[in-house]
């Protein structure tokens, strides 16, 4: 079965709208991604017929999103090959994910003077929240800096890990650079010095085959949102042995077992970890996003963004004054880029006004951009639904901005 990019388009309404009377470009699906017709009509079916809380009630309604909600943690489990759905906590998304994490390791797995590993690339989503152990617990965090392409040297991790190192946070692809990761070599590395790894997979979990028993990181998250489903549902995987080794971060309903006036004891994962009345909406279209992404892997997503990234690359790089950032990753999703002589925010108002949709600032990844000296850059990004077409049209577009500018 070949990838249908037209019979793809038509799946995700938002792409019928004009934007100041033209047709909208949408290049910017690293920072969320458009839904299709199928996880839009999963939330409000579910909404209109199957919607009550769920785990507590024993009515029909209650059983019924119950099932719901746990069959889009099965389809999770699933997904990134976890080894069972106690591995698969819901939460709000990677952000929630990673503090999480790091608020449930600073109550008894940190000390004063440990160590954190972080590459030069990371998403501030995974950089403040161990800032917070720093300021916290007393931690330390080193770095890893990469190449203009965003490679990272495996034997960067060898020498900058000591016997203070207690976790390595890293990202499974960069979200200016698109690089992909040595993950495995890395993971193996860290493991032979008894450190535990969390891998950030927000932009990998779209582009990439993700098989978190294969990578054996010890945690893995990942946001509904930048894999075509809604936001305010994310994901954290993590081995059941230390999820249950793992203090709550969050007090309330459902994580508990036992509540007296003066103690209280808690439940199993994933419970543990899910206080309160849950995104149950959100879960559901995140399991239905699962089930089309998984369709469109099997007819070759992944051949055909790999396409359109090269096409896209070689386009771009016969601009004048633009200058690519990262740009040997020729497969990359997503694009970072320069116009000599202008601001990036200047140029994504331009091509705004022809309908194309790009991001322009930090990129939330200012230790990145302070690396390559910059205050900002432009970044288009493609998902499932970008043709050539699009690609055409942002580059006279962005010609024209360049125009603008001489």
């Amino acid at each position: 079965m070949s990838f249908n990019i037209d019979k793809t388009r038509s799946d995700f309404p938002i792409l019928e709208k004009k934007v100041y009377d033209k047709k909208l470009i949408y290049l910017d699906s690293a920072a969320s991604a458009q839904k299709p017709m199928s996880v839009i009509n999963s939330m409000k079916s579910f909404q209109e017929e199957e919607y009550a809380n769920v785990h507590r009630g024993i009515h029909y309604l209650s059983n019924l999103a119950t099932d719901q909600y746990e069959l889009s943690r099965k389809k999770v489990r699933d997904f990134i090959n976890a080894n069972n759905e106690d591995e698969i906590i819901f939460t709000m998304g990677a952000t929630d994910a990673i503090n999480l994490v790091a608020q449930s390791l600073a109550y008894n797995f940190f000390n004063e003077g440990d160590e954190i590993i972080l590459t030069v690339m990371e998403h501030h989503s995974n950089i403040v929240p161990w800032h917070f152990l720093r300021e916290k617990c007393g931690v330390k965090i080193k770095w890893i800096d990469c190449d203009d392409n965003g490679i990272i040297k495996v034997e960067d991790f060898l020498s900058t890990i000591t016997d203070k190192t207690k976790l390595i946070s890293i990202t499974q692809m960069s979200n200016v650079l698109g690089s992909e990761i040595p993950l495995k070599e890395i993971i193996k590395i860290a493991h032979d010095n008894n450190i535990r790894v969390l891998v950030d997979g927000c932009q990998g979990i779209a582009h990439l085959d993700t098989d978190v028993q294969d990578l054996d990181c010890d945690y893995y998250v990942f946001s509904g949102h930048k894999l075509y489903g809604p936001t305010g549902v994310g994901v954290l995987y993590g081995k059941y042995d230390l999820l249950e080794s793992m203090y709550p971060w969050r007090g309330g309903g459902e994580m508990i077992k036992e509540v007296f006036k003066d103690e209280v004891t808690y439940s199993k994962p994933p419970a543990k970890f899910e206080a309160g009345t849950p995104n149950i909406v959100q879960a559901v279209g995140l399991g239905a996003a699962i089930d089309y992404f998984i369709e469109k892997k099997k007819q070759g997503l992944f051949n055909y963004e790999e396409e359109i990234a090269k096409y896209f690359h070689n386009e771009i790089n016969k601009l004048p004054k633009v200058k690519v950032y990262g740009k040997e990753n020729i497969k990359s999703p997503m694009i970072s880029f320069t116009v000599d002589g202008s601001h990036p925010h200047d140029i994504a108002t331009i091509v705004d006004k022809e309908g194309v949709a790009i991001r322009a600032g930090q990129h939330c990844t200012q230790p990145l951009l302070d690396f390559f000296n910059l205050s900002s850059t432009a970044r288009a990004s493609i998902g499932m639904y970008t043709n050539k077409n699009d690609i055409d049209i942002f580059i006279k577009a962005l010609n024209k901005a360049i125009s603008f500018f001489d």
